[in-house]
């Protein structure tokens, strides 16, 4: 071959297929760089929505436990019992059981001196504080609100409560939420009511909190135990 033929064939470039083919290795390239980015991306949201319900969760129960560290009871030498016309201990403590749309949930009364005013009010004083389950009507979707409401005590009568859309929410999308209740000899009770014979007129001594949350792609489950540091013993 002359040098003058071997120039000419040198200057012809790519052939077509060569063509197709880089064109072909850079989309598999391309395809998995992208891929790759998306999934880093996807994982980011993921990890930033676990620890954004985390922080809920854990903020929730950072707050019943302070409600419940800062409770108020009728002391044993003040208290009275009921009679069948006497208006009930507002100072009460009940635990019981509710519905919102089909499911049940645990309830909790109890008064504290952890108010939380939502108004521009600065009044203080001791709160009459419901925790309860609200369905908001979603496809069985449910929030926990917390009641907050001063003297005098109107919204609960011991068994029917006035809960309302203003209460503020302090958990979203919630399974379940289970209290438990411990007396002086560490016998659990699912319910308690400190104006009852049964319980002698007492309040426990500790309370567990379960509390469970998250749709159908997680689920996060918290658990706690308060130790009463107040309480009203048995009255005979």
């Amino acid at each position: 071959m002359s040098r003058q033929q071997k120039q000419t064939t040198d200057n012809q470039g790519f052939t077509l297929f060569e063509i197709m083919i880089a064109i072909f290795i850079f989309g598999i390239i391309a395809t998995t760089i992208f891929g790759s980015y998306s999934a880093v991306f996807s994982s980011a949201e993921t990890i930033h929505e676990s620890i954004g319900s985390y922080d809920m969760g854990k903020n929730c129960l950072d707050r019943m436990v302070r409600d419940l560290k800062e409770l108020h009871v009728t002391p044993d030498s003040a208290y009275a019992r009921s009679g069948i016309n006497d208006p009930p201990d507002p100072y009460r403590f009940v635990g019981d059981n509710s519905y919102a749309g089909t499911s049940g949930f645990s309830r909790l009364r109890f008064a504290t001196f952890s108010h939380v005013s939502l108004e521009k009010s600065m009044n203080n004083g001791i709160a009459e504080i419901v925790y309860y389950v609200q369905s908001t009507g979603d496809d069985e979707q449910y929030v926990l609100r917390r009641a907050d409401s001063l003297y005098p005590y109107k919204r609960f009568d011991g068994k029917n409560f006035e809960e309302r859309y203003s209460d503020p929410t302090l958990c979203e999308d919630i399974k379940s939420l289970t209290f438990k209740y411990y007396d002086h000899e560490g016998t659990e009770y699912d319910y308690w009511d400190s104006e009852s014979e049964e319980f002698k007129y007492a309040t426990p001594r500790a309370i567990t909190i379960k509390l469970e949350f998250g749709d159908d792609s997680y689920s996060l489950l918290f658990e706690t135990m308060v130790k009463l540091t107040i309480y009203r013993n048995q009255i005979r």
